[in-house]
């Protein structure tokens, strides 16, 4: 039998002998009926039935009850009185007119038949999981997700007096090879889209494991960004972060796997879409309530290279060590301090000295934008000329960023940013490529930012404006941001924008990026970003 016919059977025997037992039946009666209504009651706050539904099991039962008393009254004495009564069931006496009478349930049975009730009401729970959040798989509760999306409309100019393509090369490039950039002279419009699915799994109390899909292409700087307008061909979606972080203790948090940038910076070392492969550890002692300090390291292969015996080339990797402090002020302004060595080791080049050896090709650039000067990898008279980077690289970074919330919740952030290449060695570059290169090693940027620290609702805005500096060799430039002067290094320049919510967790961003070149063939390139972005 059905549990809500149950409940609704034993309402009605309550409401139906109410009127016609004695007092102490009446009242054993009314325990019965007052225990199926709590019942409903609390099947109703578990959410086993709905209101609506416990209102109507009671209303069905009163009306069943009331045609109950009206078909017995309609009953002969007569033929109540004709009635064979069963063994050890009392006979049911006439009554007088408009009276009801039934059998005297004893106590012992109505304790069993609630205790029936209970324990059928507790298996059916049990076996259909009536609102238990477990009732869904124990994986899916401990699985989260986030994402985002941007799409972006883009202008490029190129105000005259550029070179050409053909004329164009990177600052120290030798041989007039390798030209990084299709176009200097035509102006060009294009959208873009990006779109990102994040997911992340709590393994246990200390450990999670993210996961991380998104448009674009393999190029560390470029994914996300797909460009619009390839006969309405499909979107690659690639998998940029595969994560593990684990936090053993309150003051060490360790990442493994293609993680997000884990340092203290800006855009002028680290794109927005560069992920990092390999292992970062950030201890982090309090020092106060106010204070608390960062000690960040981290290994992490650049580019994997099999040596042989006809490959003498060695893996690239870069390691990291960065010291960093947060202050953090009762209205929410904080000030943070970093100060990094970020140490590119193998990812110069070295010469094939002898015609047809192939023994350091792997020592050449895999991937670049333009800026960092370079030499020649493949040897003099090969039909194929490869290029290496000519310096090494050994990073020394200072960041500060401060946050005035004085004006809460408008704020007012300031951000200072500093790097030179203390790897670069005139005479080192010289031995190796027989060539004298400048040193153009250092590079700075401004930032000021009034309006939210981050849009998160509709009619908040945000405005800044920044000034960049970077010499050819200050950073590599395969990592660093791909919209000032569309990407790379030996740029300078200014970047003003805004953005507003115009909804919550949406919003439009407006930025206009101006740059030219600071060393080489003239090249000044403006650019107009217009964003729609949201977030879940």
């Amino acid at each position: 039998m059905n549990i809500r016919s149950t409940i609704a059977i034993f309402l009605m025997l309550g409401l139906v002998s109410a009127p016609v037992v004695a007092q102490e039946e009446k009242d054993q009666l009314e325990v019965l009926h007052q225990s199926m209504l709590n019942l409903i009651k609390q099947l109703t706050k578990k959410g086993v039935l709905t209101q609506e539904a416990a209102d109507k099991l009671i209303l069905d039962a009163e009306e069943s009850a009331a045609g109950s008393v009206a078909a017995q009254s309609a009953v002969p004495a007569v033929a109540a009185q004709s009635a064979v009564p069963a063994t050890n069931v009392p006979v049911v006496e006439p009554a007088m007119p408009g009276v009801v009478r039934v059998p005297y349930i004893p106590e012992s049975v109505r304790a069993e038949m609630k205790e029936e009730i209970k324990q059928e009401v507790l298996a059916q729970a049990r076996g259909e999981r009536w609102g238990d959040p477990g009732a869904l798989p124990g994986w899916l509760s401990r699985i989260s997700w986030d994402g985002d999306f941007r799409l972006r409309y883009q202008h490029d100019g190129f105000p005259t007096g550029n070179v050409t393509p053909a004329q164009y090369n990177p600052a120290g490039n030798p041989n007039g090879g390798l030209t990084l950039i299709p176009n200097t002279t035509e102006s060009h419009d294009y959208t873009r889209v990006l779109a990102r699915l994040g997911m992340k799994a709590i393994v246990s109390d200390n450990t999670i494991v993210v996961l991380r899909m998104g448009t674009g292409n393999a190029n560390g700087v470029s994914t996300g960004n797909q460009t619009m307008g390839s006969d309405f061909n499909n979107y690659t979606m690639l998998l940029n972060r595969a994560f593990v972080q684990s936090a053993p203790y309150s003051w060490l948090d360790i990442n493994a796997g293609k993680m997000p940038n884990p340092w203290l910076g800006t855009d002028m070392l680290w794109d927005g879409n560069i992920n990092f492969e390999g292992v970062a550890a950030k201890i982090k002692p309090r020092i106060s309530n106010e204070l608390s300090g960062f000690l960040t390291v981290g290994a992490f292969p650049y580019q994997s290279v099999q040596g042989s015996d006809t490959n003498l080339a060695n893996t690239k990797w870069l390691f990291g060590t960065q010291m960093s402090a947060a202050w953090m002020e009762q209205d929410s302004s904080s000030a943070r301090f970093g100060v990094a060595l970020y140490d590119f080791q193998n990812v110069e080049g070295t010469s094939n000295t002898t015609l047809g050896s192939h023994f350091y090709d792997q020592t050449a650039v895999q991937n670049m934008q333009k800026g960092n000067s370079l030499m020649q990898v493949s040897a003099v008279g090969e039909s194929t000329t490869i290029y290496g980077l000519a310096s090494k690289f050994k990073e020394l970074n200072i960041t500060t960023k401060l946050d005035s919330a004085a004006f809460d919740p408008i704020h007012v952030l300031f951000t200072g940013d500093y790097v030179r290449n203390v790897g670069f060695n005139q005479q080192e570059i010289f031995q190796r490529t027989g060539r004298i290169i400048q040193p153009r090693i250092n590079g700075y940027q401004a930032i000021l930012t009034v309006g939210v620290p981050s849009i998160k609702q509709r009619g908040e805005w945000q405005a800044s404006v920044a000034y960049k500096y970077l010499e050819s060799d200050a950073v590599l430039d395969a990592l660093n941001d791909q919209d000032f002067h569309l990407g790379g290094t030996n740029a300078k320049g200014f970047v003003i924008g805004g953005s507003y919510g115009v909804d919550n967790n949406t919003w439009l961003t407006l930025r206009w990026i101006s740059s030219n070149q600071i060393d080489g063939p003239p090249l000044a390139i403006d650019s107009l970003q217009f964003d729609l972005n949201t977030r879940f």
